[in-house]
């Protein structure tokens, strides 16, 4: 219950106890757990009722203890591993295998590959929603989504989008958004009907990654690659507002019984967002991370965020095959930071 307070100097007294009550509670990188191996990354996903953490590393799926952080176990042979799906209510996962056009589907209790579907051409995001017993694999090559029966390990259907497709959230009520990077734009999906309801641009922000949402209010959170993030209305595709971020951002999350949004940010920031009312966004804090911690998860019970990081060596010579090489992962510098207050 909020207080409440009756008299300007108890009220002043209340605000001012408030806010040294909130600087106290900045958020900080409160741990580092180093786990080495080889490979790069991409998302986390944490299962907060069975309290594990799953990490994407190149080939593989590494499964922590969200508590403590030790191994658990790990899900072999997903090349080009992105992105990991949970069906708590099915007992099952998901996993999308961005260099084989698969996705794996494992059983949860103990991570045993029950089968693969093929997808679409590089699946990048996967995403469960419960509300249709469906799994969502967003492929970022051939433009279009997977939608798997999550309970037969079936394709039901292929929803034609366009554009190089990144992160997907569900409202867990019928319908599903996704960023499209190149287009600049969010896709509203009918999730039941396996249609697209809508395009919605994103101007001012440029090439969208991570996206978020908050249900309740009906809010999308799109991190841009241009240092913004768009707040929009998940009804009619409104942008309500856009508010600055830190350089790289890959990944939003949103804690809703924080009523806070959050980047993680490529050049080693988190940005922190308070949703102060369904059209007011306020920069509460920047966090200082790691260079690289660009993907991130939010886990609701405790309200920590991990985030994954490494440190990288000298970037190769551009080939004809390879224009854009990627640096490579120094040895043993692969590391998951958890920031809470």
């Amino acid at each position: 219950m909020r207080a409440r307070c009756s008299g300007l100097l108890l009220c002043l007294g209340w605000l001012v106890l408030t806010s040294a009550g909130a600087s106290a509670q900045d958020y900080k990188v409160i741990r580092k757990v180093a786990l080495g191996g080889e490979g790069g990354w991409d998302y986390l996903k944490v299962d907060a009722e069975a309290r594990r953490l799953y990490v994407s590393r190149s080939t593989r799926v590494i499964v922590l203890d969200a508590d403590t952080l030790s191994p658990v176990g790990e899900i072999l042979d997903t090349p080009g591993v992105h992105g990991i799906a949970v069906a708590s209510d099915l007992g099952r996962g998901f996993t999308s295998n961005g260099r084989d056009n698969t996705a794996t589907i494992f059983e949860l209790a103990t991570l045993k590959v029950l089968g693969r579907v093929k997808t679409g051409t590089n699946p990048d995001a996967i995403l469960y929603d419960a509300f249709t017993h469906r799994v969502f694999a967003f492929n970022g090559g051939s433009g279009d989504v997977t939608v798997i029966d999550a309970k037969a390990g079936t394709v039901a259907g292929t929803i034609a989008v366009g554009g190089k497709l990144e992160f997907g959230v569900t409202d867990g009520a019928g319908r599903a958004f996704v960023n499209v990077e190149d287009k600049n734009e969010i896709v509203a999906l009918d999730a039941r009907e396996m249609k697209v309801t809508a395009h919605w641009p994103l101007a001012p922000c440029e090439e969208p990654s991570g996206l978020a949402m908050d249900v309740e209010h009906r809010r999308l959170f799109a991190v841009c690659g241009n240092h913004l993030m768009a707040v929009v209305d998940a009804d009619q595709g409104r942008l309500v507002a856009t508010v600055p971020i830190g350089a790289g951002p890959d990944a939003a999350v949103f804690d809703a019984d924080r009523q806070l949004a959050f980047s993680s940010n490529g050049e080693g920031t988190l940005t922190v967002i308070h949703e102060g009312s369904p059209a007011k966004f306020e920069v509460l804090q920047t966090v200082a991370t790691q260079r690289s911690a660009r993907t991130m998860v939010l886990d609701p019970k405790t309200h920590n965020i991990f985030l994954a990081a490494a440190e990288f060596g000298e970037r190769p010579s551009p080939t004809p095959e390879m224009p854009r090489p990627r640096p490579p992962v120094l040895a043993g510098s692969f590391t998951i930071l958890v920031v809470g207050r």
